[in-house]
C-alpha cells in the first residue's frame, strides 16, 4: 500500500499581533515558506500536484484563495494549483490530512500542505462581519445565545477542577520550555527567517512567573480563571510541509523525516467547544494500535491552558512529553497556520531527539478536533 511521508517542514517565526510580521501580506508570508521549502528540498515547483493551504479568516488580505496567491507570489509556475481549507484552528493540520490522503489514493505524487494567518491584518472574527453564523435552530438546540471559546475554557476549568494557580503555573512553564528550546537552538533548523526582519518567535516573554500572571484580569467571567496570560497569543505566521510517498521520495533522492501513521477527526460538544482533542486522541490511538505510553512527544495546541491540562488528565501522558518545547501560550496561535507550524515543530523535535512516535491534536471551533500520529523514519 502507498504511504504518505513528510520530506521536510518549514515555518516562519511567529510574529506578535502588530509586530514584526504585521506589514507582510499573508500571500507573501505563504510565498516565503513555499520558497524556503523548495530551496531546502531542491524540488522543481512545476512537479507539485497541489498546494493545500489552511486559512481561517478568508476575507480582506486573505480572500481570493490565499493558497493560490502564495503560489503566484512565490513565482512558481502558473500550472501549480492550490486550494484553501477552513477547519478553524486545525485548518492546516487538515491540509496535511488531505495531502496525505491524496498521495495514498494516487491522486497526488507531490503535494504541499500548510497554511497562513495574519491576525494583525485580518482580525479574528473578520470573516463573520455582521453576519449570524448560527441559525435559530442551532441556538435553540443548545439553549444558548451564541458560542464563545473563552467561556468554553472557563467551563473546562470548572469541569476538571483546574484552579487559576494551576493554569498560570502551566502557562509559565510554556514560556520556560520555549525559552530553553530557543536558547538550545531547537528551532533554528525549522525557521525560515524573514530577511531583514524576524528570525525567532516574537511572543516569548522571558521571566514569566505565576505571580506576574496572577495580576491579569479575567475578561470572560469576572469570577473566572481564564486570562490573556493563560490563553494563546494573537499572532501572524505560516508553515509548509512537503508530502509524498516513500517510493517517490526514494526516486528523487529525498530522505523523509516521518510517515503520517494515523489521521483522525472527532466532534464534541460545541458549547464547551474545546474538548475535541480528548476524543480525537483516543480515536487515533485506537485506530493506530498504539498505547498512550508509546507516544514520545505530544503537541496539544495551547488555545487555552485548560485544553492540554484536561487532555492530560484524560489521556494520562506525562509532563515531560506534553508540549515539550512550549506552545501557543508562549509563542502564539496564528489560526490557519498553526496546524502546519505545530507539525513542523513536532517532526523536527522527533528527528532531533530520536522519538519514534509523535501525536498532534488541536481543538477547533464547533467542538471539533484533528489528531495526527507521525512515525519517525
Amino acid at each position: 500500500m502507498t504511504d504518505a511521508v513528510i520530506v521536510d517542514a518549514v515555518r516562519t517565526p511567529i510574529g506578535k499581533r502588530n509586530g514584526a510580521l504585521a506589514d507582510i501580506h499573508p500571500g507573501d508570508l505563504s510565498a516565503h515558506v513555499l520558497t524556503a521549502l523548495a530551496d531546502r528540498v531542491g524540488f522543481d515547483p512545476a512537479t507539485v500536484d497541489d498546494v493545500i493551504w489552511g486559512c481561517v479568516s478568508q476575507v480582506g488580505d486573505q480572500a481570493g484563495s490565499i493558497g493560490r496567491v502564495g503560489v503566484l507570489a512565490a513565482g512558481w509556475p502558473e500550472s501549480v494549483p492550490a486550494t484553501v481549507v477552513d477547519r478553524r484552528c486545525g485548518s492546516s493540520q487538515q491540509s496535511v490530512h488531505f495531502a496525505a490522503a491524496g498521495v495514498i489514493a494516487g491522486q497526488y505524487d507531490i503535494a504541499i500542505a500548510g497554511g497562513v494567518e495574519s491576525m494583525s491584518r485580518v482580525p479574528m472574527g473578520a470573516a463573520r462581519g455582521d453576519g449570524k453564523p448560527y441559525p435559530p435552530s442551532v441556538l435553540e438546540r443548545y439553549g444558548v445565545d451564541g458560542f464563545n471559546q473563552g467561556l468554553g475554557a472557563e467551563m473546562m476549568a470548572k469541569r476538571w477542577n483546574l484552579s487559576r494557580e494551576q493554569l498560570d503555573a502551566y502557562s509559565a512553564r510554556s514560556h520556560e520550555r520555549t525559552a530553553a528550546a530557543q536558547d538550545a537552538g531547537a528551532f533554528d533548523g525549522q525557521i525560515a527567517a524573514i530577511p531583514g526582519g524576524l528570525a525567532v518567535d516574537e511572543g516569548l516573554r522571558r521571566g514569566t512567573t505565576v505571580e506576574k500572571l496572577g495580576g491579569l484580569k479575567t475578561p470572560f467571567d469576572p469570577e473566572g480563571v481564564i486570562t490573556a496570560g493563560n490563553a494563546s497569543q494573537i499572532s501572524d505566521g505560516a508553515g509548509a510541509l512537503l508530502i509524498t510517498s516513500s517510493e517517490i521520495a526514494k526516486a528523487n533522492g529525498w530522505t523523509p523525516m516521518a510517515r503520517i501513521h494515523t489521521a483522525t477527526l472527532a466532534g464534541d460538544d460545541p458549547v464547551i467547544m474545546l474538548t475535541g482533542p480528548i476524543a480525537a486522541t483516543k480515536k487515533a490511538l485506537a485506530r493506530s494500535g498504539l498505547k498512550a505510553s508509546d507516544i514520545g512527544a505530544y503537541e496539544v495546541n495551547e488555545a487555552f491552558a485548560p485544553v492540554p491540562m484536561a487532555w492530560q488528565a484524560e489521556i494520562g501522558a506525562s509532563d515531560d512529553v506534553l508540549n515539550p518545547v512550549g506552545g501557543a501560550i508562549s509563542v502564539g496561535h496564528p489560526l490557519g497556520g498553526s496546524g502546519a507550524i505545530l507539525m513542523t515543530r513536532l517532526v523536527h523535535h522527533m528527528r532531533d531527539n530520536g522519538i519514534q512516535y509523535g501525536l498532534q491534536t488541536m481543538c477547533e471551533a464547533g467542538g471539533m478536533a484533528n489528531a495526527t500520529i507521525l512515525e519517525l523514519l
